[in-house]
């Protein structure tokens, strides 16, 4: 993850995300996970509204997290997200969540979700208008289809 990330969501970290250590718990770093793809989404102009009324819905098909430094109550984070492949079925978001007061690196990590057809979840092709708004907001060529 060495190119800079254009898209940050600040998240303050809760007391309740926090175990008897006092740092965050490692689970809670998924949920960040998800505000960053969620909250990107909002940013280049195609939320998860846009992708229902396409007839579309995300499926979660894996996970990673590599934990880099402790965070405790109650710091502030940057999630910083972007796609780093869209393949035909399969979306990659990458995050790289740092601490907003000195700028530690905290984790990094990824999601990578599958489109499916809404209600059914039969397979379903990514929409093109998601595909324009990822290369019109990262300055990128849509056509990477090679998942």
């Amino acid at each position: 993850m060495s190119e800079p990330f254009k898209f940050f969501a600040p998240i303050k970290v809760r007391f309740n995300e926090t175990d008897l250590q006092g740092h965050v718990n490692f689970g809670q770093y998924l949920f960040y996970f998800d505000v960053g793809a969620t909250e990107y989404m909002e940013a280049i102009g195609y939320d998860y509204a846009d992708m229902l009324a396409d007839g579309v819905d995300l499926l979660y098909a894996e996970s990673h997290c590599h934990y880099k430094s402790s965070v405790k109550w109650p710091e502030v984070l940057k999630v910083h997200t972007r796609i780093g492949h869209m393949g035909r079925r399969s979306i990659r978001y990458e995050f790289d969540i740092r601490a907003a007061n000195d700028g530690r690196q905290v984790a990094t990590g990824h999601v990578v979700a599958v489109t499916a057809e809404a209600g059914t979840w039969a397979e379903r092709e990514i929409p093109e208008r998601f595909r324009r708004a990822v290369a019109d907001y990262e300055g990128i060529t849509p056509n990477d289809n090679s998942a």
